[in-house]
This record gives structure tokens, sequence and C-alpha cells, in this order.
């Protein structure tokens, strides 16, 4: 595998578990990876944490850039919200990311 990709797990609203690869030399966010592969995730506002339909849940014990206060407040107004709730778009893919775990959230 490329020194610039990581390989992250997603299990989708079905229960399916994928297991993804992304770069992290391309400034991407969990949201445009998802749908790259594909997977039922609107980003409707674009990444700009303006909504929260990107929003999944984290599973493993990544140490995550702690959340801004326009997700927190996007959160706040989210359905389903848990602890470990996070807006994708918000999730930069870096090196250290390796072996994420996250559950998409119910729409």
């Amino acid at each position: 595998m490329n020194q610039d990709m990581i390989r992250l797990r997603v299990i989708d609203r079905e229960g399916v578990t994928r297991e993804l690869e992304g770069p992290t030399d391309m400034n991407m966010n969990m949201m445009e990876l998802c749908k790259a592969y594909g997977l039922p995730m609107e980003g409707t506002c674009g990444g700009m944490a303006l909504c929260a339909s990107c929003h999944m849940y984290v599973l493993s014990n990544h140490a995550l850039t702690p959340a801004s206060e326009d997700e927190e407040n996007m959160l706040d107004q989210a359905f389903f919200v848990e602890a470990n709730s996070r807006l994708g778009c918000q999730i930069r893919l870096a090196p250290e990311l390796n072996g994420l775990v996250v559950k998409l959230a119910k729409e």
C-alpha cells in the first residue's frame, strides 16, 4: 500500500462493513471518501459543517482533532446524536487515522 494511503472501515446504514482506502496527501475528508466509494453520504453543504448529512459515529479509539464550534452547533441540531458523533466533512484523512472505524448515522 502507498505510504500516502490509509485503510479505514465504514459500517453503512444496513450494517455492512466496507474496507476503504483513502489518500492522506489530498486534504480529503471522510465525507468525500465515502462519496467517492458510492456510500449514501449527502454532503449537502459541501463540507462546510452547515448540515448534518455526513453525520457518523467514530467507533475506534483514534484521537481526532476536537470538534469546532460550528461542528458542535450543527450536531446540536442533528438527530440520533451520541457522544461519539462527528461530521464526516470535519474529519480530515491523515496518517494517524489508519485503521479508523466509523458507522454512518441514520438519516
